[in-house]
């Protein structure tokens, strides 16, 4: 109970310019204390493990676009010392600095950094020019944006980071902060908009592949009170500890899975998008077959031919032998008409 999970995604771009949110790892950052540490590690620094196990098997810089929750010092500077980036949201009270002036009478001690004091929000109303765009958020067509960038001084990080203060005829105000200075405003505010892709990703998840619906029980593990927080095994026998932890690695080998199962049906939706639609013999109310399929769609599509591909006497393919070799056919619903 109290346990949640943080994911990792990598947006993939199809060639009809829709966007996928293929999940790469999804793992549970709350509900347990299992060191001895006086600094436990935050949500924060999970992600950072996340984030560089992905991004260790290439050699190339990434950029991490997340939530205004993770525009912090403890997720920019390890990012920064890799090489990668942040394109994140900043908080509406968010301040930075601009660069100290230099004196020219020579002081003792360390020269000043930073010089005047900017709240981000106020820029809105200080008379600034807000140049017009059109909107590069993922699905909006003739809608034109204000936008404008300015490059402070943020001090938790200790050097310059670029704000973009953007206007949305419908959206409102927002304020994005990232971390490359090489990055321009569109991009910026184009990749902070195609953070809602992990949202659907997460909602396929749950409700076409049942990603989170784990139900692994212990019956020895003892139960704590609502909003108590974590629970403490530190000090908990090693037999009970064991145990935890087989349970929560039954529950991240479920979830990875599902990862990898939704990670196929995206594949196929993208590369064998003609092939889906015309093995799609349902209706939906939005459905358009010049776009790419959703993973639900696939799965139809897939569960359509699961039968025939199993009966097919005349192909010996090794996923088929691979299934019929682990299956009591008389309990199979697709054998039930057969002799």
């Amino acid at each position: 109970m109290g346990h949640s999970f943080q994911a990792v995604s990598l947006l993939v771009g199809s060639s009809v310019g829709q966007v996928f949110a293929v999940p790469l790892v999804s793992r549970i950052c709350e509900g347990l204390t299992t060191h001895r540490s006086q600094k436990p590690k935050t949500l924060l620094d999970k992600l950072v493990v996340l984030f560089f196990d992905v991004v260790q098997a290439v050699d190339v810089p990434a950029i991490l676009v997340a939530d205004a929750y993770y525009a912090r010092q403890k997720i920019i500077s390890p990012l920064l010392a890799e090489g990668h980036h942040l394109v994140t949201r900043a908080r509406y009270n968010a301040v930075a600095w601009k660069p100290a002036t230099a004196s020219k009478l020579k002081k003792p001690g360390r020269p000043k950094l930073y010089g005047d004091k900017v709240v981000l929000r106020n820029l809105f109303k200080a008379g600034k020019s807000f140049p017009t765009a059109q909107s590069p958020v993922y699905g909006e067509e003739k809608v034109t944006i204000k936008y404008c960038v300015v490059d402070l001084l943020w001090r938790p990080v200790g050097r310059h980071v670029r704000f973009v203060l953007a206007k949305h005829p419908g959206r409102g105000r927002i304020i994005l902060m990232s971390s490359s200075l090489e990055l321009d405003a569109i991009t910026i505010i184009r990749l902070y908009g195609l953070r809602f892709k992990i949202k659907v990703s997460f909602k396929q998840a749950v409700h076409t592949l049942g990603t989170y619906a784990y139900h692994f029980w212990m019956k020895d593990m003892k139960p704590i009170k609502r909003c108590s927080g974590n629970q403490n095994i530190v000090y908990k026998p090693e037999k009970y500890r064991r145990a935890v932890r087989g349970k929560m690695d039954a529950y991240h080998r479920y979830v990875q899975l599902g990862c990898i199962t939704q990670g196929l049906l995206q594949h196929l939706a993208i590369n064998f998008r003609s092939d889906v639609w015309r093995k799609f013999h349902s209706w939906l109310r939005t459905m358009r077959k010049d776009l790419i399929p959703s993973e639900m769609v696939v799965a139809m599509a897939m569960k359509s031919g699961y039968s025939k591909f199993l009966m097919d006497r005349n192909t010996e393919h090794v996923l088929k032998i691979f299934i019929l070799d682990r299956t009591n056919c008389r309990n199979l619903s697709v054998f039930s008409m057969t002799g």
